[in-house]
C-alpha cells in the first residue's frame, strides 16, 4: 500500500462567484469569503460565473468557468472550438485589444513592484497578426492504446494528459492542418508507441518537422515518414537522442537550414529547424526596427550584443554601426552567426562563445569600448550581467525581454549604476496566451 495520502475527492457541484481581477497568466481572481483566493480559467474581471473545482491547495484553489452570469463587455467568442479543453492559448475568450492593454498592464505594475522604477515613457504596444502566427512549436504525441488513436498537439488545460485536437488557430497554418494527417500517419507506424513529440520550425518558404523517437524505426516507418514528406512537401528529421542525434531525413541533400527575411534590412536569416527563433516573424520584424531606432545608432557606434543567438538583432544593427561585437553561450548558435554574416556579406560583425553568468569582464572582446549595447536574456533574466554593465560605460543599453518579473529586478540594478528607464513597451509576440515580451531603453545619466 502506497505511503502516499489519496488526494481528498474534489466537490463536483458548481457554485457561483464573482471575479476581482485578471491574473498575469490570465487567469480570473476571485476570493471566498474567508479571503482564501481562487484562480478561474476563462473567466473575466468584475464577472460573475459559476465554477468547478479542479485543484485545491492550502493557500489557493484553481476551478474552471462553466457559466458566465453576466459578461465583462471585452469577452469575445474564442475562434478555435477546441479552446476549452486545449491548453495551448488560454485567452482567446478576451478581445485581442484588452488582452495588450492586459500585458502592458503587467509591466508597468512588475516594473514598480520589483524594479521600483517606472519608464518616461510607455511605447506604443507592438500588434501584429492574432491567428496563425506560431511559427514554433513543441508537439506532444501520445498512441492511446484503448482508444486505439494518436494525440498529437498541445496539453489540456491543467492536466499532462494531451488535448483530443485536429487543429490549431495559433500554429502558421502549414503546420496546423497537419495535425490531423500526423495522428493518422503515426497511428499506422509500426513505432506508434515510442514517439513522444514532434518538433515544428517553420521558414518563410519551408517547414521542418523533427520526430523524436524512443526506438530505432524500421525501413518500413522510415519509408512511410519519407513518402508522407514528399507528397506534404516538408523536411523531415529524426532525433533518437539528444539535440546534437538530429539528422535529416528528407529530402535527402545536404541543406539543413530554413530560412526567413528581413527586408527592411536586406537581410535573410539562416537556421536550423532546432535553433532558437523567434516564434511570431511578423512581431520580430517590428521588433528589429524598434530595438534599432532605440539605440539611435551612429556610423561609428561600436555595439555590444549580448545573448546574440544566431544574429537576429546583431545583423540588422550591423547595416547602421561601425562594428558589432556579438555573444553567446551556444558555441553551435555563434558558429551560425557568422555563417549568417557571411551569407549576408557582412564583415563588421565579430562572433564570440562565452559564459555569460561567469566573469567575463577581463576576456578581450569584453576590452574593445562600446557605444550602446543590446541585450535579449532568457526568461531568468541576467542579474549577474547587468550589475557590471556600467564598466562598459555604453551611452544606450535596449533590453528585450520575455519576463516582465526579471527585467523589473534588473531594471532595478541599472537604474542605481546611473542608468535612467527612457522608454519601455510590450509586444504582442504570443496572441491568447500569458506570456508577456518587453522593450525596454535605459540611458546613461550624464556625470
Amino acid at each position: 500500500m502506497s505511503r502516499r495520502q489519496k488526494r481528498k475527492a474534489l466537490p463536483s457541484q458548481s457554485f457561483r462567484i464573482t471575479i476581482k481581477s485578471l491574473s498575469h497568466d490570465g487567469r480570473g481572481v476571485a476570493h471566498y469569503p474567508d479571503g482564501k483566493t481562487i484562480f478561474v480559467d476563462a473567466a473575466l474581471p468584475n464577472e460573475e460565473v459559476d465554477v468547478t473545482l479542479i485543484n485545491q491547495r492550502a493557500k489557493f484553489d484553481e476551478g474552471r468557468c462553466v457559466q458566465v452570469i453576466n459578461a465583462n463587455p471585452d469577452r469575445v467568442t474564442p475562434l478555435c472550438k477546441f479552446f476549452d479543453i486545449c491548453g495551448g492559448c488560454n485567452m482567446q475568450h478576451l478581445s485581442s485589444t484588452a488582452q495588450i492593454e492586459h500585458k502592458q498592464s503587467i509591466l508597468i505594475d512588475q516594473l514598480l513592484h520589483f524594479g521600483a522604477t517606472s519608464a518616461e515613457e510607455i511605447l506604443p504596444p507592438m500588434k501584429g497578426e492574432q491567428w496563425g502566427y506560431r511559427r514554433k512549436a513543441r508537439l506532444g504525441v501520445k498512441y492511446v492504446r484503448n482508444k486505439e488513436t494518436v494525440m498529437v498537439g498541445f496539453r489540456e488545460k491543467q492536466s499532462s494528459f494531451l488535448a483530443d485536437i485536429n487543429d490549431c488557430s495559433i500554429l502558421d497554418p502549414r503546420v496546423a492542418r497537419l495535425i490531423l494527417p500526423l495522428r493518422e500517419l503515426i497511428s499506422g507506424l509500426i513505432c506508434k508507441e515510442s514517439i513522444p513529440q514532434i518538433e515544428v520550425a517553420c521558414g518563410d518558404d519551408s517547414v521542418a518537422l523533427v520526430f523524436r523517437h524512443l526506438q530505432s524505426l524500421s525501413k518500413i516507418d522510415k519509408q512511410v515518414l519519407i513518402d508522407f514528406a514528399e507528397q506534404r512537401n516538408i523536411e523531415l528529421y529524426l532525433q533518437p537522442g539528444g539535440p546534437t542525434t538530429v539528422t535529416k531525413l528528407f529530402p535527402d541533400d545536404q541543406n539543413e537550414r530554413l530560412s526567413y527575411k528581413l527586408e527592411d534590412f536586406s537581410l535573410e536569416m539562416l537556421f536550423h529547424p532546432m535553433d532558437f527563433t523567434q516564434v511570431n516573424a511578423g512581431i520580430n520584424r517590428k521588433m528589429l526596427n524598434v530595438a534599432v531606432q532605440l539605440l539611435d545608432l551612429k556610423p561609428e557606434d561600436r555595439v555590444l550584443d549580448l545573448f546574440c543567438g544566431l544574429g537576429n538583432f546583431s545583423l540588422p544593427i550591423a547595416r547602421s554601426a561601425a562594428h558589432v561585437t556579438a555573444v553567446e553561450g551556444d558555441e553551435a548558435m555563434v558558429q551560425r552567426g557568422r555563417e549568417n554574416a557571411r551569407h549576408n556579406g557582412l564583415d563588421n560583425l565579430d562572433f564570440y562563445a562565452a559564459n555569460l553568468a561567469g566573469d567575463f569582464y577581463n576576456q578581450g572582446w569584453a576590452k574593445q569600448g562600446f557605444d550602446k549595447l543590446l541585450i535579449d536574456p532568457p526568461r531568468s533574466g541576467a542579474y549577474e550581467i547587468v550589475q557590471h554593465l556600467s564598466t562598459f560605460a555604453a551611452k544606450r543599453i535596449v533590453y528585450v525581454s520575455c519576463n516582465p518579473a526579471t527585467l523589473a529586478r534588473d531594471a532595478s540594478v541599472l537604474v542605481k549604476n546611473g542608468y535612467r528607464l527612457k522608454s519601455a513597451g510590450v509586444m504582442d509576440m504570443f496572441p491568447h496566451t500569458g506570456h508577456v515580451e518587453s522593450i525596454a531603453l535605459f540611458i546613461k545619466e550624464k556625470s
